[in-house]
């Protein structure tokens, strides 16, 4: 059985004539002389799926004989590679026909006029050097080590997306890039046109009957309806111009959508355009997809298709257990998104790596919102800097037709900047260029240069504030969004703490800007994180200005434990917190101040008084009353009968006033979970959250005190 054997580009898609070559290939060491091992592609190397699972082996060497397919002759024969980390050369019967640099984005090699009568053989040689540090290389290990190698995983060398061939004509569509018009009722369209012959380009929006005819010439002066210089009008009011271009020929036009039907999470719906291009060397098609969305960024405030978006995210760094860096199957990269919109996040941010395209393909089909970022190198230098920008064009390329990718980023924390933007005006300069770069590509989408703190040149002001107290998180929370400081601690290492800003630059405003923690998350148990997902992310559904957060993270990783579900993705006993009621639309806040896990509350006598406010992230104002219920802290038992209490309503995005809960343990009970639900007059709970009260009140290492501010 063909291991990932889905057609692998969905946002350009010629799958009519393709033929996947995943599967065995021969494999030998460099410094071996004889093919004797198989290796399964597309998995990497180090992995158990591979068959080889040889680590820090820096340079080796792949076979395969093939046999094009009869019914391709005539036209010219395309070898694509999805990703190989890190240098390929590849040769067909001897002949190169491409090197590539760089270890996740794709390449192709036009191999006709290397092929020969009947079998043919590919070779292709893979180095992936140990020391990866001006590399972009993401969380893959480096010897010698990265500054951040306690965040890193086993590495995934050699080819790790698939390789497949297909057959197209020698004048033929390059690319297809698709976006949203600007009134968001039609699509603009840019197709790239390669080969020697004049051609007629035929775009159609299927099942829209929406279609224009473009003529497209091999002269070297624009030509549009056989006028060279004027654009041809269309029968639907587009306007269409072919003109030359370093490496072909672009087309741009518009294909109007009559009664629009935008994308969102809600109804992630696709407009599927279809190019046929006619020349004497024949017909080639091709076929790529969009969705009609505007994500855009209005003063403190991100808003998608007119309407405020609250991000709840989650951060996946894309490794699964036997496979590395590649899904064991597509149904993996399809059900890593089910989980998390399981979890009740809207967003994933992929992080440090440019995903399988096929994932950011079932993110579009289910309506969750990507942030989509390159893979980190290490150290700063000209060579890391240079093969960090190289990723950028590609990644726009490859998947800027995505409607769910809404946030482009760029570095995090300044790794490849050695950690000291703030005191190096050429590190400034690199990520503002990155900036410039992603911006010039793409201006449609928001962009991050820096995550996480020391940001020079940003659309959004994000930061990464971990924090193991949850009495310091609030405040340093609050002080953050209220601007009473701009900087927080960040622990670098066991006792090695530094204050990082949130800006690296006086020409970076500190305020205008949406705010997100794009990271965060503490507790060394399950039961410790469980704890800190539900009253962390509660301090920050308190502030109405924040635009979103990002929980790291959805699943463990080898030696890191911080996943909401185990390497396999499998549910951990978060202790009765569900994440669903965590980051759901609309959520209790408890004004508490919480002690620890299972004692968020210390009441000698057993009563407590809760205040309770509403967030809501709607579109219309949500009101009910609180009922309560008490189960045990740690164990089995339902929770009992409860009790309507005190009514509370909320506006969408404006923290609701506080209504308390008055609440009494059991007879007998000395510890127990009280349980609070805002549930509608209908009786639809829309909300959920928990408090654990204890009556023994000795204090608790750790314990802090002081209340909010």
């Amino acid at each position: 059985m063909t291991p990932r054997a889905e057609y692998p580009r969905p946002h350009f898609d010629r799958s009519h004539t393709w033929s996947s070559l995943n599967g065995d290939w021969d494999f030998r060491a460099d410094a071996d002389q004889h093919w004797d091992r198989t290796i399964s592609v597309p998995f990497a190397w180090e992995t158990p799926a591979s068959g080889i699972e040889a680590h820090w082996l820096p340079v080796a060497w792949y076979r395969r004989r093939i046999t094009v397919p009869a019914g391709w002759a005539g036209q010219r024969i395309v070898l694509h590679f999805g990703a190989v980390h890190h240098e390929a050369t590849v040769w067909v019967n001897g002949t190169e026909v491409a090197r590539h640099v760089g270890g996740y984005t794709p390449f192709e090699a036009d191999i006709t006029d290397a092929l020969r009568e009947g079998e043919q053989e590919i070779l292709v040689r893979v180095s992936s050097p140990a020391d990866k540090r001006e590399i972009a290389h993401g969380k893959q290990r480096s010897i010698p080590r990265d500054d951040f190698d306690g965040v890193c995983f086993t590495p995934s060398s050699g080819i790790w997306q698939s390789v497949w061939l297909e057959a197209r004509p020698a004048t033929h569509v390059a690319a297809l890039k698709l976006r949203p018009a600007e009134g968001l009722d039609g699509i603009e369209v840019e197709a790239r046109v390669e080969g020697p012959a004049p051609a007629t380009l035929r775009l159609t929006v299927r099942g829209h009957g929406t279609t224009v005819e473009i003529p497209v010439s091999d002269g070297a002066a624009p030509q549009a309806d056989g006028d060279a210089g004027h654009a041809a009008p269309q029968a639907d009011g587009g306007v269409a111009r072919a003109v030359p271009q370093a490496g072909g020929r672009v087309v741009r036009t518009v294909l109007q959508i009559a009664e629009p039907r935008l994308w969102s999470p809600e109804d992630p719906h696709l407009y599927h355009v279809d190019a046929e291009l006619v020349s004497a060397d024949g017909t080639d098609r091709v076929a790529g997809y969009t969705g009609l969305r505007r994500i855009e960024v209005s003063g403190e405030d991100l808003y998608l298709n007119g309407q405020r978006l609250f991000v709840r995210g989650v951060l996946d760094q894309g490794y699964w257990p036997r496979t590395g860096i590649t899904a064991p199957d597509d149904a993996a990269l399809r059900r890593d998104l089910e989980l998390a919109a399981a979890a009740g996040y809207n967003l994933v941010r992929k992080h440090l790596k440019l995903e399988d395209p096929r994932f950011v393909h079932h993110a579009d089909t289910l309506g969750m919102l990507l942030w989509a970022e390159p893979a980190a190198t290490g150290r700063f230098s000209a060579e890391s800097v240079a093969a960090f920008e190289a990723q950028i064009a590609p990644m726009t390329e490859r998947d800027g037709n995505s409607p769910a990718i809404v946030i482009w980023g760029l570095y995090n924390e300044e790794w490849g900047l050695d950690w000291d933007i703030p005191g190096d005006p050429a590190k400034q300069e690199a990520a503002a260029r990155a900036y410039d770069l992603l911006k010039a590509l793409d201006p449609t989408r928001p962009a991050v240069e820096n995550s996480g703190w020391a940001h020079v040149k940003t659309d959004l002001l994000d930061w990464h504030y971990y924090d193991e107290s949850a009495a310091s998180w609030g405040r340093t929370i609050a002080a953050l969004l209220n601007g009473d400081q701009d900087d927080f601690p960040v622990p670098l290492g066991p006792d090695y703490v530094v204050r990082k800003k949130l800006t690296g630059s006086p020409s970076q405003p500190l305020r205008g800007l949406p705010n997100l923690n794009s990271e965060y998350g503490t507790g060394f148990t399950s039961v410790q994180r469980g704890w800190q997902l539900r009253w962390q992310t509660q301090e920050m559904r308190r502030h109405d200005r924040l635009a979103g957060y990002v929980y790291t993270e959805m699943y463990d990783i080898e030696h890191e434990s911080a996943g909401l579900l185990d390497f396999e993705r499998r549910p951990k006993d978060l202790a009765g917190v569900d994440p669903a009621h965590v980051n759901a639309t609309t959520t209790l806040v408890l004004d508490v101040v919480p002690v620890a896990p299972g004692r968020d509350l210390l009441s000698e006598t057993g009563r407590v008084t809760v205040p309770v406010r509403i967030s809501h992230h709607g579109t219309d104002s949500v009101s009910g009353h609180l009922h309560t219920a008490w189960s045990p802290v740690f164990g089995p038992a339902p929770a009992r009968a409860g009790t309507a209490g005190e009514r509370a309503e909320a506006k969408p995005f404006l923290l609701g006033a506080p209504a308390e809960v008055h609440a009494e343990l059991p007879d007998g009970w000395t510890s127990g979970r009280l349980h609070i639900a805002l549930v509608s007059d209908d009786g639809i709970v829309l909300a959920r959250s928990a408090v654990d009260v204890d009556t023994h009140i000795a204090p608790v290492i750790g314990d802090d005190p002081q209340a909010r501010p």
